[in-house]
C-alpha cells in the first residue's frame, strides 16, 4: 500500500496507481490532479487560491492572504513553465486542458494585486464576496481571453500556457477593484 496513491482517472473517478507508473511531472502540471477532473479542470485549479484567500481576508488577515498569494503565484508559475512541458508531450497540445497550474498562479495573482490597491481593508461577508468575484472575473477573462490576452499563448511551451493566464489575472484584478468599488464603496 505504500506505493499506491488515489488520483482522479479521465472519467472523474478516483482509482489506485502506482507511484512508480505515476508521471509525477504531469501530476504537478495538473495541480496534483485537478486538472483531471472531467467538468472545467480551468476552474478546479483556480478554486484553492480564492478560497484561502477568501478564508484568510475572513479572518482578518490581509498580510498573511498576501504572503499565502505570493508564494502560490510563484509555485504555480515555476512548476507551469517547469513541467507543462511533459503533459504537451503526452497529450500533443500546445495548451492541454489538463494543466492547470496556470489558474492556480493566476488567480493567486488576482487576489495578490487587490489587498494593496484596496482603499481600505475587507473584513467578514465582503470577503466572501471579493474572493467570489475574483473567482468569477477570472474565470471569465480566462475563458474569454480578450485581445491582447491571446496572443500570449503562442510563447513556446509552459511560457505561453502560462502568459495569458498571467494577463488574465491582472484584467480581472482590475475589474474586480471597479466591482468593489461600485458594490462595497471600497
Amino acid at each position: 500500500m505504500r506505493n499506491l496513491l488515489f488520483v482522479f482517472d479521465l472519467a472523474g473517478f478516483y482509482r489506485l496507481v502506482s507511484v512508480r507508473s505515476m508521471n509525477w511531472k504531469r501530476w504537478i502540471a495538473t495541480c496534483f490532479g485537478l486538472g483531471w477532473l472531467p467538468v472545467a479542470p480551468g476552474s478546479w485549479g483556480s478554486l484553492p487560491p480564492a478560497i484561502l484567500f477568501g478564508l484568510l481576508m475572513y479572518a482578518a488577515a490581509p498580510a498573511a492572504a498576501t504572503a499565502v498569494m505570493a508564494v502560490m503565484l510563484v509555485v504555480g508559475c515555476v512548476a507551469c513553465v517547469l513541467y507543462a512541458p511533459a503533459s504537451i508531450a503526452a497529450k500533443g497540445d500546445d495548451d492541454p486542458g489538463e494543466v492547470v497550474m496556470d489558474e492556480f498562479a493566476a488567480q493567486a495573482l488576482t487576489f495578490l494585486i487587490i489587498p494593496p490597491l484596496a482603499t481600505r481593508a475587507f473584513c467578514g461577508w465582503e470577503s466572501i464576496l471579493l474572493a467570489g468575484i475574483g473567482f468569477l472575473a477570472f474565470r471569465a477573462v480566462d475563458i474569454v481571453k480578450p485581445w491582447p490576452i491571446r496572443k500570449l499563448e503562442r510563447l513556446p511551451a509552459g511560457w505561453g500556457i502560462l502568459a495569458d493566464d498571467l494577463a488574465a489575472g491582472v484584467c480581472s484584478a482590475i475589474l474586480v477593484l471597479v466591482a468593489m468599488k461600485l458594490l462595497v464603496r471600497v
